[in-house]
């Protein structure tokens, strides 16, 4: 990644968080632009980023154990404020000077520091003497903080819960602030980058929109580029951004994969052909998706196999237009990020029908990633300044696989169907209900279970469908939404009524960890 040269940076040092990510988001809701990068790869990122502060992340290991990570002295040197937070406020003790040790007594969850001292990074905060809510996640204690630290907040468990070396404008926190179980958490970010490092906060979507143009522009010059369109929010707003730069040098080709939600496909046809005039070809591919996922269950085999499908169907198409040298695709920062290992830099099988990575080699085209830099909801905003409306990037997201992993089990065109239909009606009621802005994400599993049921007079043995619907910001965290009971009964009742081989419905109230990928 490039960072932008004319924004103030913040680098975020990663020692392996599960919720490293939720630090740059509230760094970018602060509109500050800000860049994660394992700790290996900090020197480096140094050099090319000139940050104006960092951050050290947490992260699982023990600073007392041999081999644990460490930031580079070059943290320590830069002449900028530097933030360590859990495991990057003991790291940063340990380098400067002071002590950790395992074996106490572990802090996990919700906790209560008491302010000891005044600090710019506590203002708006409690004041000297009372408390203040945050999210503890340690099993270390430091024992002893290096000269020219203060302590500024404690807790029964962690005498040094907020440390802070005003001179050198070095601070450490015990907790997360970047959680939302941290209720302020935010304003604490918010007063080491604004109040301590001084920046303006000059990240805005207006500014990202007329650099990308520019980028775009210089890295295409007059050749053909050719856009991988899935009908989705990301690939839809990076195609309308790649066409406002260079016009009908783009051509987008839409791989109809069968899988896709209910008239998805005339839906995108349609809205880029005739509202948009950008040039689209239109490949129905289903019998070629659903043959090649004929006989497969497992849910991995599924991913590879569709992706493998898509990138020959794709090659075979965009070897026709003549020109082409490149290849634009809607990657986001989280799908860099968790598609390779912050922490050992190996790749991890999570994303596994993304070409994050790069292409493969039979593949003679260069990428062009507008996105690349931004998160789900930034791209939202990106389509908005645009000029997309509201209804079509507030779109709940929708998985490249499509409804191949909603079907756990075989995948044949039945249960596409079925699923679609049952899928269709669910967002119908969601929408009439006036929830769907309401819902990050909403969407029917077709489950592999059948049960035996009583219609009318008639016994019945047919499929269970699972409802899920979660709530979130980001997509990195999420809780399941708590539907009106009414709501959920007139999605059960229609989609048992009308959706034939399904006899049950039920819903999901699973929750979504920090660290996880994807709700499917």
């Amino acid at each position: 990644m490039t960072a932008p040269a004319d924004h103030q940076k913040v680098l975020i040092v990663d020692f392996g968080s599960q919720v490293t990510q939720l630090i740059a988001r509230r760094l970018r809701e602060a509109r500050v632009y800000c860049e994660i990068h394992p700790y290996s790869k900090v020197e480096a990122a140094l050099a090319t980023m000139r940050p104006q502060a960092i951050i050290l992340s947490g992260g699982p290991e023990s600073v007392h154990e041999e081999g644990s990570p460490r930031a580079p002295q070059g943290v320590f040197e830069a002449g900028v404020p530097v933030l360590g937070i859990c495991y990057g406020e003991m790291t940063m003790c340990e380098q400067l000077g002071g002590k950790v040790e395992g074996g106490h007594h572990r802090e996990f969850g919700r906790a209560e520091i008491t302010v000891e001292k005044a600090s710019p990074l506590l203002a708006g905060l409690a004041p000297v003497g009372e408390d203040e809510t945050v999210w503890m996640s340690h099993g270390d204690k430091i024992v002893a903080i290096p000269a020219g630290f203060d302590v500024v907040a404690s807790s029964p468990g962690s005498p040094y819960a907020v440390i802070a070396d005003e001179t050198r404008r070095f601070y450490g926190v015990q907790f997360h602030p970047e959680v939302m179980h941290t209720p302020r958490g935010a304003i604490m970010l918010k007063n080491f980058t604004h109040g301590i490092a001084g920046l303006k906060g000059d990240w805005t979507m207006a500014a990202y929109r007329d650099e990308q143009i520019a980028k775009i522009r210089e890295q295409v010059g007059s050749a053909k580029v050719v856009c991988g369109l899935s009908g989705g929010v990301d690939s839809s707003v990076a195609a309308v951004l790649i066409h406002e730069a260079i016009g009908d040098q783009l051509t987008c080709v839409f791989v109809d994969t069968g899988l896709l939600r209910k008239d998805e496909a005339a839906q995108v046809t349609t809205l880029f052909r005739e509202h948009y005039n950008i040039p689209l070809i239109h490949v129905d591919a289903s019998k070629e998706f659903l043959g090649a996922l004929a006989g497969q269950s497992d849910p991995e085999t599924k991913r590879k196999t569709i992706g493998r499908v898509f990138i020959e169907i794709f090659d075979r198409e965009a070897g026709k237009i003549e020109g082409a040298e490149f290849l634009a695709q809607g990657t986001l920062y989280p799908d860099v990020i968790e598609s390779v290992s912050s922490s050992s830099g190996k790749a991890h099988v999570i994303k596994s029908h993304h070409n994050v990575g790069g292409l493969p080699d039979f593949m003679k085209l260069k990428l062009v990633e507008p996105l690349r830099e931004l998160f789900k909801d930034e791209v939202r905003a990106l389509g908005r300044e645009l000029g997309l409306t509201d209804a079509f990037v507030g779109r709940h997201p929708f998985p490249g696989p499509g409804l191949a992993i909603r079907i756990p089990g075989e995948i044949t065109p039945e249960a596409v169907e079925t699923l679609q239909q049952a899928d269709a009606i669910y967002l119908e009621e969601i929408r009439k209900a006036g929830l769907y802005d309401s819902i990050w994400q909403a969407f029917a599993v077709l489950l592999p279970v059948k049960t035996v049921g009583v219609m009318g007079d008639a016994r019945t043995y047919e499929k269970v469908l699972a409802l899920r619907a979660v709530t979130s910001t980001d997509g990195m965290t999420a809780d399941f939404f708590e539907f009106p009971w009414d709501v959920l009964g007139r999605c059960a009742t229609r989609i048992v009524n009308e959706v034939r081989g399904v006899n049950r419905v039920v819903y999901d109230v699973t929750s979504k960890p920090p660290g996880t990928i994807e709700w499917e």
